[in-house]
């Protein structure tokens, strides 16, 4: 989960935290309200999970009276683009999100600004929107994105395969979270 800030007083800082994704953990409140939460990617749309994940994600927003994040065509290209990088090449890793997220455009003419990406992959049950959200809540750094009062808007990537070899079923998840001013 690395974010990084950038102002014309501040210099450009990320900080890269690795965490490992856990397995069955207690449902993020509101998830009963968004539809599609136990979707196979495999099988459902990727539309049908992309909602799903901005509803839960939001859903975990709303309950601590944060304001919901509004998607962001330019954000989602970087992130689907990095989704389906991973799983094609099977790495899993954030490398220059800055970057992937300069070339979409989305901090073009902004005076300063801020980003953050969360990526998480699983399989089976452990690669639905409810499971994803469920890792990144109970990851420290993971959550600390998603509850930002600096991220406004998102941009989510899911991409089918894994971004290891060996596994048939898997999906890769990239969000990319952002503000400009």
């Amino acid at each position: 989960m690395p974010s990084a800030r950038r102002t014309r007083k501040t210099p450009l800082r990320a900080l890269a935290v690795s965490a490992a994704l856990a397995g069955a953990l207690a449902a993020p409140a509101g998830a009963q309200a968004c539809g599609n939460v136990h979707a196979d990617a495999n099988r459902a749309s990727i539309k049908q999970v992309d909602v799903a994940t901005l509803c839960l994600l939001n859903a975990q927003r709303h309950r601590r009276h944060l304001p919901a994040l509004r998607v962001n065509r330019k954000l989602s290209l970087a992130s689907a683009r990095h989704a389906r990088s991973m799983a094609a090449h099977h790495f899993f890793e954030h490398g220059d999100f800055v970057g992937r997220i300069r070339a979409v455009r989305y901090l073009a003419g902004a005076r300063s600004w801020i980003v953050g990406e969360n990526i998480a992959w699983g399989s089976q049950r452990l690669g639905t929107p409810e499971a994803i959200v469920k890792a990144w809540m109970h990851s420290p750094p993971h959550r600390a994105n998603i509850l930002s009062r600096s991220f406004r808007e998102i941009g989510i990537g899911v991409s089918r395969g894994a971004p290891v070899p060996g596994v048939d079923d898997g999906v890769t998840y990239a969000t990319d979270f952002g503000q400009r001013h």
